[in-house]
């Protein structure tokens, strides 16, 4: 039995036994998912393509309907109170949203008035925002000169004008170059420490590992693991041993010499070898023992600690980079769910 150390009223989030199905093609997208997002923090849902996660995020902000479950957001129900809960949300996509053909404050300012706020009010949020991401010297220049980094960055903007306490980022740094990730990275964490409650879906492993204090693995609408980063990456062992070999050839007959090494199966990627151990350098003796009496070459060894790959992996069978199409996607073009 786990007790928590929230009370129900703590949870910007609860899901209990949210399923989502599409009768053609007999789909369950969603599977009995339960969970509880604390406030104040960024809590991820990590998952390959097509494993529910966008999904989730579509019934979150009443996007679609579960076909069974219940799910609240900030207290109010999904179903029943969709209006309330739109009001208390932002959210922000894999794609940019705003309106090319606009500026950077025009597309702010028809944000804020669609969402029903003074003229004065939206002047000054929308000029904060600028101010905030980092685009006020390009906030009156069309958004078809912005680079994809800072379209992105006022798609975040424009998902904060009406101050909403929750924010769904759904794979916000898709596509992105790492700086410009970075910069998202950072405008997240500020974000947080305003008290603003992040739920974030990512398959990229180190997004997770730096932005969210709480994880859920999803895979086949199911989840699979729960826990903190560092909880999840302790399941594996303390030590990761990685060992290049010369061939192909090598790695396969390297395997297998020092599979029984670790609880767990070996990664072999290429003419790369991994293991997860609890005693690196002891096992990372014995592996050369073996693999020398064999006259086996062997390019390097090095031995590190789990990341949330190595986790993933495990957890899943593959990478989280494998491509799916997810059936909540629109018509016509792939949902990297």
């Amino acid at each position: 039995m786990t007790i928590s150390l929230y009370t129900v009223s703590d949870y910007a989030v609860s899901c209990t036994d949210i399923v989502k199905t599409y009768p053609k093609g007999n789909v369950r997208a969603l599977d009995g998912v339960s969970l509880n997002v604390p406030r104040g923090q960024v809590f991820g849902l990590l998952g390959p393509n097509g494993s529910g996660k966008t999904t989730m995020v579509r019934i979150l902000a009443t996007i679609l309907a579960p076909t069974s479950g219940l799910a609240t957001v900030n207290g109010f129900d999904v179903v029943k109170q969709a209006k309330k809960v739109r009001e208390t949300i932002g959210l922000a996509g894999q794609y940019a949203t705003v309106d090319p053909n606009l500026t950077g404050y025009e597309n702010l300012y028809m944000i804020g008035r669609l969402n029903h706020l003074e003229k004065a009010v939206v002047r000054q949020r929308a000029t904060e925002l600028l101010e905030q991401f980092n685009l006020t010297d390009a906030g009156h220049r069309s958004l078809k000169t912005y680079s994809g980094g800072m379209r992105r960055r006022l798609d975040l903007a424009a998902a904060l004008v009406g101050r909403p306490p929750i924010l769904f980022l759904d794979e916000p740094t898709t596509g992105l170059d790492p700086q410009s990730r970075q910069d998202l990275w950072g405008a997240i964490e500020g974000l947080v420490e305003t008290g603003v409650t992040v739920l974030l879906t990512t398959q990229y492993l180190e997004e997770a590992d730096r932005l969210a204090k709480q994880l859920v693995v999803l895979e086949k609408g199911k989840i699979i693991a729960e826990g903190t980063p560092a909880q999840l990456k302790a399941r594996l062992g303390t030590t990761v041993l990685a060992l290049t070999f010369h061939s192909l050839d090598d790695a396969a007959r390297g395997a297998a010499l020092i599979a029984d090494l670790s609880d767990s199966p070996a990664n072999r990627d290429g003419t790369v070898v991994e293991i997860t151990v609890n005693s690196g350098p002891r096992t990372a003796a014995e592996a050369l023992r073996r693999i020398d009496a064999q006259q086996i070459a062997l390019d390097g060894l090095a031995l590190r600690e789990p990341s949330l790959d190595d986790v993933f992996l495990s957890l899943t069978g593959h990478k989280a980079e494998d491509v799916v199409v997810d059936t909540a996607a629109p018509r016509g073009r792939k949902d990297r769910s």
